[in-house]
């Protein structure tokens, strides 16, 4: 009994028995923990004390903590919401968002699918390209692709944003999804196959289902980019109207040398809980993505 006791005493000092104690959890696990939420947390704190400031406990520094707020208001948040464009600006970065990501997506898993799982000569050299094009930066792209918005009648129209947005979304897109169907088995495809399935069967009934983890990470990726994208929407829209959120914040808000905090921090505090809320919800699915699929 005691030889098994010892023995259990020395496998719990291999593995995570060092944190039994208060001391050691609390410089190994808390300490670090209420640093990162610290950091993650701050700036949601600093936008939202700064939206509910009055004009005079954001300016005077001196008899007002920039930590906290003595009186709240919503006068940002009204002037935001009913004196600014901002509702429109919303709804447009929702709609491209959206719109760039479905669309985005439906070529990934057509590229994804072709890539890895029909076996071409040449597949691996092609997932690379597609790789690398991801990493051309968009302040090369924006040039020539503002060329062809030009000529094609969209500029200041959200469908410039709509189809210039995949440029960057799709090879990432496809590049998550490669290696997510990679870990799909392939005796479930050649099993299919064998019972008369055709290609399109497989990807809609077989790859599809076992992906949707995969699936949800690439869009949450794409909606993500797609929301806080900055270059485009700067170059290719030009009416308040039709700007996005990141656009819309900057250039309204801002006049000259004259900053309206409270407003931009209220505008950039509504625009951030979109994407937020829908990290929370897919969390699961996101970090279950990185696992990948089905194990042999």
């Amino acid at each position: 009994m005691a030889n098994a006791a010892s023995t259990s005493l020395r496998a719990d000092e291999g593995g995570m028995g060092y944190l039994t104690s208060l001391p050691r959890r609390l410089v190994v696990v808390y300490l670090p923990l209420a640093v990162f939420v610290f950091v993650l947390l701050f700036p949601f704190y600093w936008m939202t004390i700064t939206a509910i400031k009055p004009n005079d406990e954001l300016t005077d520094y001196k008899h007002f903590s920039p930590l906290w707020v003595v009186k709240p208001t919503l006068q940002h948040v009204r002037y935001l919401l009913f004196e600014t464009s901002y509702p429109s600006w919303l709804w447009n970065t929702m709609y491209i968002a959206v719109a760039a990501t479905v669309i985005s997506i439906v070529v990934s898993v057509l590229a994804a699918y072709a890539i890895e799982r029909l076996r071409f000569s040449g597949s691996r050299y092609v997932g690379l390209a597609i790789f690398l094009a991801y990493l051309v930066p968009p302040s090369i792209l924006f040039i020539p692709l503002a060329l062809m918005v030009f000529k094609l009648g969209l500029y200041d129209s959200k469908w410039a944003l709509i189809l210039t947005y995949p440029t960057f979304l799709v090879p990432f897109c496809t590049w998550l999804l490669m290696g997510y169907f990679r870990s799909i088995p392939y005796e479930l495809e050649e099993c299919a196959l064998i019972d008369g399935a055709s290609r399109w069967q497989i990807l809609a009934r077989i790859i599809l289902p076992l992906s949707v983890p995969g699936l949800i990470s690439a869009g949450i990726f794409a909606f993500t980019l797609s929301w806080n994208e900055f270059i485009y929407a700067l170059t290719f829209i030009q009416s308040s109207e039709n700007k996005t959120v990141p656009v819309g914040v900057l250039t309204e808000l801002v006049r000259s040398d004259i900053y309206e905090w409270g407003a931009l921090m209220a505008g950039a505090l509504f625009g951030s809980l979109p994407v937020v809320i829908l990290y929370s919800f897919f969390v699961d699915y996101y970090v279950s993505s990185m696992t990948g699929a089905v194990k042999e």
